[in-house]
């Protein structure tokens, strides 16, 4: 063949040809007269291409070349006419944040353009298409969702609506006699209030649509993302931090699903935290305790030391105030901000720039503890997984059996509490792999999120209780589960007394652990107030830094009406009432989750 064609394998060569391997795989290329020979040379390469980009520091040019071989590749199996390759449904759910879909779609969009999975056809992407899941409430975001599906159909990526009335159709296909039992899955279908029904009932109600489609279509991959992230990886860099479309996400999980005995597949995030602020506020008050005392011992006009501090060596959950309770390592050292201002500029301008990101915190940025992408692990790899994040988990046919359980009760820890139950049943066909999504907690134009249930804010308030009762009550179920699982549940039938005990105690273990947090949450407060508005700093000298001060004492003060002993967080949680009926709630869900299985997989089995 004519290997002149193959300019990103030739130049590839041309770089790292010295080593035995590449030159076997040279004169490979150069003496074969198969197509068939020469699109699995690309395969063995581009592994190979990835891992110099990672010891290389993401060098652009080499993300470039990485790019160019697969769009090669890809045009030299669309000469052969045969790709038995999955196809992908990307499903979006989405409820009143147009923005952020209209980025996520975007970073697909790109994502296809510089790496043509499965070619592109008449403008189109053949092999790939999108279900927007609308579940908004307001009407003007219902049709900016539609004219952005319209808008990204246009170019290319084959988008489908599915909102209030598509969703409704759907369930009315059902067989009659199962919607009552379903109701625990899917909700109830009351017409005038069909909207913000919650993710995890948004999430099974699409399921029933993609039963339909894998029953006309074979081969079919379905990949869950969350509308505020997008295919891209986050790195450090010299220059600051960077975005990069570095990773072919759907030629990786093809490979994955096609050499391995793989049903459901999960990825992780890297850029903001997975976890609602009600679990980050000690880590992050630590970071900005140790941001003051260093600034303080700066001068006001010298130029900016927050730059370049070191790569930040991020543990797993090294953002969370009890990740020991995950099996994670805590962190026991503060994390260094970064100044994020390029150009010149002093600290009197970091200062002000970092005061006006504290606020942002409480819509889910860590603004110390973001993550980064783990270049020494390679795509490809898998290991047994037991979380689900729902923002990012990918399943074949077998994986629509698994709903997102106990959706009605709107509990955060829907992913944990799911990947214990498949992991209970599933054993090694649940994975995890280094395909991690960039999450984009709030919208640049105003650093605050589009809509998150369960907060409440306005100009000087920021109020987390709603989310916080999710998180704590969620944080309950899952380690309920997580004891049931090993006394054989769902498999092994339990009573309600021994499901009752068990939660009851988690429970109480649970109540102490936050206890504890709440307290050590308060007592940093206070020494960050004293440590920047009790000393003697040169920003409490100068009239100049008002802003900054109003943005810490709104900081201080949001972090004392949400975490202080009075808060309506902690309220919520100690409320006998609430407590009494989110425990009836999750006993009865627990009690009856072997049987909504059963009433599941009847209906899709006869849908």
């Amino acid at each position: 063949m004519d290997s002149t064609v193959f300019t990103a394998l030739n130049r590839f060569f041309d770089i790292f040809g010295s080593n035995s391997d590449l030159q076997a795989l040279r004169q490979r290329v150069e003496q074969s007269q198969s197509p068939d020979e020469i699109i699995q040379i690309c395969r063995e390469s581009a592994p190979l291409i990835a891992k110099e980009i990672g010891v290389s520091g993401f060098d652009d040019s080499l993300i470039q070349l990485y790019q160019q071989l697969f769009r090669e590749m890809e045009a030299l199996i669309a000469q052969q006419g045969s790709d038995r390759r999955h196809s992908f449904v990307i499903v979006i759910p989405v409820a009143d944040r147009p923005q952020h879909l209209n980025s996520c779609l975007h970073s697909l969009l790109r994502l296809c353009q510089l790496f043509h999975y499965g070619g592109c056809t008449d403008g189109k992407y053949t092999r790939v298409s999108v279900i927007i899941a609308d579940d908004s409430r307001e009407q003007h975001n219902i049709q900016n969702n539609r004219e952005i599906s319209r808008h990204f159909s246009e170019q290319g990526l084959e988008t489908l609506y599915f909102g209030i009335d598509e969703q409704l159709q759907q369930i009315g296909q059902l067989p009659k006699r199962g919607n009552k039992r379903l109701s625990a899955i899917l909700g109830d279908f009351d017409r005038s209030a069909f909207y913000h029904k919650g993710a995890s009932m948004m999430r099974n109600i699409v399921y029933l649509k993609l039963n339909t489609m894998m029953q006309e279509q074979e081969k079919l991959l379905f990949y869950f993302v969350d509308s505020d992230q997008e295919f891209q990886i986050k790195v450090q860099g010299e220059g600051g931090d960077r975005e990069l479309y570095a990773i072919n996400y759907l030629y990786e999980l093809n490979e994955i699903f096609s050499k391995h005995d793989v049903s459901i597949l999960t990825g992780k995030v890297v850029g903001d935290p997975p976890v609602s602020p009600a679990v980050m506020a000690g880590t992050f008050l630590d970071d900005v305790i140790a941001y003051v005392r260093q600034l303080a011992q700066s001068q006001m006009g010298t130029p900016c030391r927050f730059h370049n501090q070191g790569d930040r060596k991020m543990h797993e959950a090294a953002y969370h105030d009890m990740a020991n309770l995950f099996g994670f390592r805590p962190a026991t050292e503060n994390y260094a901000y970064r100044c994020t201002i390029r150009g010149e500029h002093d600290h009197a301008g970091c200062l002000e720039d970092f005061s006006g990101k504290l606020n942002n915190f409480f819509y889910g940025e860590h603004p110390t503890r973001k993550s980064y992408f783990d270049s020494t692990l390679s795509a490809a790899d898998t290991t047994p997984a037991r979380t689900i994040y729902t923002g990012n988990y990918i399943f074949n046919a077998e994986g629509l059996d698994y709903f997102i359980p106990f959706a009605a009760l709107k509990l955060r820890m829907a992913g944990p509490v799911q990947g214990r139950l498949i992991r209970s049943a599933m054993q090694g066909r649940f994975v995890s792999a280094n395909l991690p999504m960039l999450h984009k907690r709030t919208v640049e134009q105003s650093g605050e999120s589009e809509f998150r249930p369960g907060i409440e804010s306005d100009v000087d308030r920021v109020d987390l209780s709603g989310e916080f009762e999710r998180q704590f009550f969620g944080d309950v179920m899952l380690f309920t589960i997580e004891r049931l699982v090993e006394m054989g549940f769902p498999q092994q039938k339990l009573s309600s007394e021994v499901i009752k005990q068990t939660l009851e105690s988690v429970e109480d273990e649970m109540r102490q652990r936050y206890a504890q947090t709440q307290r050590e949450i308060m007592e940093k407060s206070r020494r960050l107030h004293a440590l920047f508005f009790g000393s003697d700093s040169w920003w409490s000298r100068n009239s100049w830094f008002e802003l900054a001060e109003e943005n810490f004492r709104r900081f201080l003060h949001n972090i004392d009406s949400n975490f202080g002993e009075d808060s309506s967080s902690f309220q919520c949680i100690d409320s006998q009432q609430n407590r009494e009926q989110r425990h009836a709630g999750m006993i009865e869900a627990i009690r009856t989750y072997a049987d909504d299985r059963h009433a599941w997989k009847q209906t899709l089995a006869e849908s």
